[in-house]
């Protein structure tokens, strides 16, 4: 990486946001994640724990194989549901009085960690989060709230510098600690599911030089909100139908539009387009510049899950790589809240 003349920490700090997003250039400073819609969470602060189940989800991304210290990406998270072990009686009949097991609770929480790589830059990030569910009859209304750190590292050795005794970027520290938080809501019925967020609620400031006083960034607000349907349209087959719309407090927007088909609820198969992260909308879809396709696929052993995808995407960029691969496993331990059976699943 080539950084020159006086004005190279304003240049080294912009290129934190620039090569972090893990997409275009011009996109957001979060990560981009192709099978989200495997696990909201990643997105919506609101989602864990809606199901009932203890989850633990791994996710690897490549973006851009082939280009030298290209973006990587690398997340786990765990959430899980504080179901409550009471009897209710289903008949009013004293003699004939029969308990049954109660597990409504409405608390759930979960944990998220990355870290995020793009040439010389690191990011580091640590979630945890709190949610509270709100039954209905047939459906059910979640608000999440999470607190997140993040620490930026630079790393040395990954930088080449045209002029080695620049001041100001010897006098830039090699780190920097970001705390913020997100919100988020999430409602489900026996068919679809919806939720909006907000990321990166404080945008705080990120300042790397040394006296605090130098150039600077600041960490923009995220809105996400996703929506998807699900139509059985045979005995053994599921399509799924979903969106992902993203844009910030700059009104740089991202579209994802994705389908899904799932066979016997084992197996699974996708296609999104998304558009590159623009100003303009409208400019990206339809004309193709900076977008992406994505292929997924998956499958489920028991209580493990599978998926793969790939991303190709239409520019300079995707023409002289191997494209972008994520992979991810996750695991589900216990059952649904009994009486939310309907609530989807993978």
């Amino acid at each position: 990486m080539l950084i020159k003349t006086k004005h190279s920490i304003g240049l080294l700090i912009l290129t934190v946001f620039l090569g972090l997003t893990g997409s275009s250039v011009k996109a957001q400073q979060l990560p981009v994640y192709s099978q989200y819609m495997m696990n909201g969470f990643l997105l919506n602060p609101a989602v864990a724990g809606h199901e009932g189940y203890t989850a633990i989800n791994v996710t690897a991304r490549e973006q851009w194989i082939g280009l030298k210290d290209a973006p990587g990406t690398y997340a786990v998270s765990y959430q899980t549901r504080l179901l409550k072990n009471s009897y209710i009686s289903r008949s009013a009949s004293i003699r004939k009085r029969k308990r049954v097991m109660s597990r409504s609770g409405r608390v759930g929480y979960g944990v998220y960690a990355f870290t995020d790589m793009a040439g010389a830059f690191n990011r580091t990030g640590l979630q945890g989060t709190y949610t509270y569910h709100i039954p209905f009859d047939q459906s059910q209304l979640t608000f999440g709230v999470s607190l997140t750190g993040y620490q930026f590292r630079i790393d040395n050795d990954k930088m080449r510098l045209l002029d080695e005794d620049d001041q100001l970027l010897l006098n830039t520290e090699r780190s920097a600690f970001i705390p913020d938080a997100n919100f988020g809501a999430y409602y489900t019925d026996k068919n679809m599911y919806a939720g909006i967020s907000a990321m990166q609620l404080f945008q705080t400031p990120l300042k790397l030089g040394a006296d605090k006083e130098g150039p600077g960034f600041r960490m923009i607000r995220h809105y996400f909100i996703m929506a998807g349907y699900r139509f059985e349209v045979g005995r053994d087959l599921l399509l799924e139908p979903s969106f992902l719309f993203k844009t910030t407090e700059k009104f740089i927007s991202q579209i994802d539009v994705n389908g899904k088909v799932y066979f016997a609820e084992n197996y699974w198969a996708g296609l999104s387009w998304r558009t590159g992260g623009s100003y303009s909308i409208i400019e990206e879809s339809f004309n193709g510049k900076g977008s992406s396709l994505i292929i997924m696929g998956g499958v489920r052993v028991d209580k493990f899950y599978f998926g793969y995808a790939f991303d190709y995407t239409f520019n300079a960029i995707g023409v002289r790589t191997a494209g972008s691969h994520e992979i991810m496993a996750a695991v589900k331990f216990g059952d649904n809240a009994r009486r939310y059976r309907w609530l989807n699943r993978y």
